[in-house]
């Protein structure tokens, strides 16, 4: 049973040698764990962003990351309401994710998305928009389809960029839509 035994370690310890000196370790590029997990985790979570005192950001999420490295983070399941100076709700949406990076001022919203500008009157529907508020820019993929309900309009295109400075929305790629109009007549 001793021979044995020290014939198992023997054969450990050539194995173990064998692979440590087999092994390469890049020292030089330092992997950061910060960086890959998530230094917060929130589940079910409400938040709300103020701004002198006054509400300006309300967002729900099923699930929030937060990264300790960058100024990334990352939610599933979002439901969010923007407001006005006045308290009113200027802008509310939901998506299935949404990624932030507060630093750039950038927000990507992905999944069945749907955003309603109360004061415009208008609805958008689309898988991916990005919204840069430096810039106050909403725009869609190159080829991903946006429908825009607007009063009377359903307009749907690739393409899509929105201002939020004019007020104003254009499609660069197909674009097709109903528009309904009602006659008025005149009583003399």
């Amino acid at each position: 049973m001793d021979t044995r035994a020290n014939t198992l370690f023997t054969i450990f310890i050539f194995i173990f040698s064998s692979a440590a000196v087999s092994c390469s370790l890049k020292y030089e590029e330092p992997v950061s764990v910060e960086s890959k997990v998530p230094e917060f985790i929130f589940q079910d979570t409400a938040m709300s962003r103020y701004q002198s005192s006054k509400i300006k950001l309300h967002v729900t999420a099923e699930r929030l990351e937060q990264y300790k490295t960058n100024s990334e983070t990352y939610a599933k399941g979002v439901n969010f309401s923007t407001f006005d100076s006045d308290g009113n709700i200027s802008t509310k949406g939901s998506c299935g994710y949404l990624s932030i990076d507060t630093e750039k001022k950038l927000y990507e919203m992905y999944d069945n998305i749907e955003l309603e500008n109360i004061s415009e009157k208008t609805k958008f529907y689309a898988n991916t928009l990005k919204w840069n508020e430096c810039t106050e820019q909403l725009t869609g993929g190159r080829a991903d389809i946006v429908k825009v309900e607007k009063e009377d309009a359903i307009i749907r295109g690739t393409g899509f960029s929105a201002s939020g400075i004019s007020k104003s929305f254009s499609f660069r790629g197909n674009v097709t839509g109903d528009i309904q109009t009602s006659e008025v007549q005149n009583e003399k």
